[in-house]
């Protein structure tokens, strides 16, 4: 019948299309991976994935937590999590992530100087990317935070494809330009089949130290709205705050270092 002939041909396009595609394989050790993206940088995503580990720990202690950085060509994490050095090598020739606060973490900021540049071509970050995901003995953990860089490219896509990925947090400001990467970021997570567990708006507004004064810097519910057109939930509504910029700087997140305040 035509139905039959019909899906027959849809099984064999979508075999033809899925061998071009890389086998997901797990993180050996590794429960759940969320990623944290944005489309846009300088939105505070790194500083958003940190406290976003600290908390999944400091919730629960009896859960693992890691802290993948997979921007390469920015990594931020070593800073923000005050960490410095070389990974050791196990008999396995697999790195030893760097802990801190209870965190294990990677990044390519442990592997070159804290000032070279990474200059590299399409191909050497993506190798770059494979020893970060596939070299790396992270023993046991219950989640895996990766910090992914911005925008929706090789990267994005690689991390996509190989691992299975239990849901990916958007960061956005309200601003109307992030806003407009961020649903391409989003729709990207969509066609890759990784679940989107929602929206962070972050720097959403300003509260003056002096009079305590309240303004929107960047706008006011420009990621409430988005949320509502992309079906999705709002997880935070973050300010912008001089403490989260201090203490990510100075290697002590507020998530650990003013566990009770606002921020």
């Amino acid at each position: 019948s035509s139905s039959s002939r019909d899906e027959a041909l849809r099984d064999k396009r979508a075999r033809i299309l899925s061998r071009g595609l890389p086998k997901q394989r797990p993180i050996e050790g590794v429960k759940q991976v969320v990623v944290l993206a944005s489309g846009k940088g300088g939105v505070g995503k790194s500083t958003t994935a940190v406290n976003i580990a600290l908390a999944l720990a400091a919730n629960d202690s009896t859960k693992e937590v890691g802290l993948l950085d997979a921007d390469i060509y920015g990594p931020s994490i070593p800073k923000m999590m005050n960490l410095k050095g070389n990974p050791e090598l196990t008999p396995k020739n697999l790195m030893r992530p760097l802990k801190n606060y209870g965190i294990a973490c990677m990044s390519m900021g442990f592997l070159i100087e804290e000032t070279a540049p990474v200059v590299w071509r399409g191909l050497m970050v993506m190798s770059a990317v494979e020893k970060l995901l596939r070299q790396v003995d992270w023993g046991q953990l219950d989640y895996l935070v990766i910090d992914m860089p911005p925008g929706t490219g090789d990267v994005q896509l690689s991390v996509s494809q190989n691992i299975p990925i239990a849901g990916a947090v958007i960061v956005s400001t309200p601003q109307d330009v992030a806003l407009l990467d961020a649903r391409k970021g989003a729709e990207m997570f969509r066609k890759v089949h990784v679940p989107v567990l929602g929206l962070v708006q972050n720097m959403s507004v300003f509260q003056c130290p002096n009079c305590k004064h309240e303004t929107h810097i960047f706008g006011a519910d420009g990621v409430r709205d988005l949320a509502k057109t992309l079906g999705l939930d709002i997880l935070g509504d973050i300010p912008l705050h001089v403490n989260i910029r201090e203490t990510c700087d100075s290697g002590q997140p507020v998530v650990v270092s003013q566990p009770q305040s606002d921020a």
